[in-house]
């Protein structure tokens, strides 16, 4: 097994390229639409000859470029091109929903573009996403080992499966062992765990750290995804009536005593505060995160090499070795990336292979995993490396494998919806004001309301 520690030249290497963000993230870097290590677009290009492929950020190009076209699967003469578009201000959508309508009468035709959960039945419910069994041809032998969420979540309401993963993101809670140690007297998983397994037993712990000097979290929105992917009904109904889970004013209130008790350090993810906490100067106890957010976020965070007051770089003194994971108060998930296959493609065929490469193949999934750390979408790749020897040297030699394959079954999808994307960011713009004491509750939620009215006109506010 290539070990992490030689991966991890190669990832910091590229994280100019990838965004920090993760697939969990709305806000990427600028990337360019033929990113480096991309086919360009080139005049006069035979569209069935290119394989064209729409992202936000160049995840996925690594797993395609280092498990498919260099592992000799690219047919030979197979162009490839690139067309990267970042997230901010819903640019990705615009561009994919545009080049997506133009696509009969377009000269180069796109064959694959990638989703996220929070919006990801905007397409899959939409005439623009092939079959994946009746159009491309994987079968139920060639998905059932694909966790059952990430197959729900990519359904559409004629039950027909548009689009699959290379991934599967049960969320855990990524603690400081030096911390854990101070506050708890252990760094060990199991007692950490015991000591966090509910929201009582969590805020307890959150008045102990704050009185040994650290924060418990570092933001308002670094528990949120633990609540709202544990709602009980969608956010928007059959009738376009908005209705906000009791679990969701829950986190508010949480995250209102967290921040006037001085249990967090006010800050919002991505920030650069936020990232800071997660580094060698860092005070906070822990963070919630998803498989992407620990073999990749968390480890930039982690490893960032501080400058000193003459401007020198102190290499040597990250905290590489004193994170560990365990479940946390609540079973959540937390963003993906899911591979689609565009209707009115002239590369079919190659589309199933790169599908069933990447998704469908217990060894390739595998080798993800034990190169990136990530947590490939293979029941059967995932148990093997749960009941291995398998050790993350970045998580002190822990396991975590083990704890994201006994979380994954238990994510349910049910409560999705086409809008979740819009109410993740104007609940936690809204909130924020409250937060800092700027406007009441009552306020932040007609602020909320009238947000995300005018973002999606056609909803309204239950009576």
């Amino acid at each position: 097994m290539k070990s992490f520690q030689k991966a991890t030249a190669a990832l910091l290497a590229s994280l100019m390229l990838v965004s920090s963000a993760g697939c969990g993230s709305n806000t990427t870097p600028a990337s360019s639409a033929a990113p480096a290590g991309s086919s360009a677009p080139a005049a006069n290009t035979d569209s069935a000859q290119t394989l064209r492929i729409y992202g936000w950020n160049t995840e996925f190009q690594d797993r395609f470029n280092a498990y498919f076209k260099d592992a000799g699967k690219l047919p030979e003469g197979m162009n490839v091109e690139w067309v990267i578009t970042p997230n901010e201000n819903n640019a990705y959508q615009n561009k994919l929903d545009a080049d997506l309508k133009a696509q009969d009468s377009a000269a180069d035709k796109i064959d694959i573009f990638l989703i996220e959960a929070d919006y990801a039945l905007k397409y899959v419910d939409s005439d623009y996403t092939l079959d994946v069994k009746a159009d491309i041809g994987l079968t139920d032998e060639d998905l059932k080992d694909q966790y059952e969420y990430t197959k729900d979540i990519a359904t559409d309401s004629n039950k027909k499966l548009k689009a699959v993963s290379w991934q599967a993101t049960p969320g855990l809670f990524a603690y400081r062992r030096s911390i854990a140690k101070d506050v708890l007297g252990s760094d060990d998983p199991v007692k950490v765990q015991q000591a966090l397994s509910d929201w009582d037993k969590f805020n307890a712990v959150a008045k102990t750290a704050h009185d040994k000097g650290y924060k418990m979290l570092s933001g308002y929105d670094d528990s949120y995804r633990t609540f709202a992917n544990n709602i009980t009904s969608p956010w928007v109904d059959e009738n376009d009536t908005i209705h906000i889970d009791p679990i969701m004013m829950k986190w508010v209130d949480q995250t209102k005593e967290f921040t006037d008790k001085g249990y967090n350090n006010k800050t919002s993810l991505w920030a650069p505060e936020w990232g800071a906490d997660q580094g060698p100067k860092g005070k906070v106890f822990g963070f919630f995160y998803s498989t992407w957010g620990i073999n990749f976020t968390l480890l930039k965070n982690s490893l960032a090499v501080p400058v000193t007051e003459g401007g020198k770089a102190e290499v040597g003194n990250g905290v590489y070795g004193d994170y560990a994971v365990c479940q946390g108060p609540a079973n959540y998930y937390w963003g993906g990336s899911w591979i689609c296959g565009a209707k009115g493609s002239d590369n079919v065929d190659l589309v199933r292979d790169v599908m069933k490469t990447l998704t469908c193949d217990a060894a390739t999934m595998k080798k993800i995993t034990q190169d990136t750390e990530d947590f490939t979408n293979n029941k059967t790749a995932m148990g093997e490396l749960a009941k291995s020897d398998y050790k993350s040297a970045f998580l002190g030699g822990q396991n975590h494998i083990a704890l994201f394959a006994e979380a994954a079954p238990k994510i349910n999808m049910k409560n999705i919806s086409k809008y979740d994307q819009g109410m993740t960011e104007e609940f936690q713009k809204a909130f924020k004001d409250y937060f800092d004491g700027n406007v009441s509750k009552d306020q932040a939620l007609d602020n909320f309301y009238k947000a995300i009215i005018e973002k999606y006109p056609n909803l309204k506010r239950a009576s």
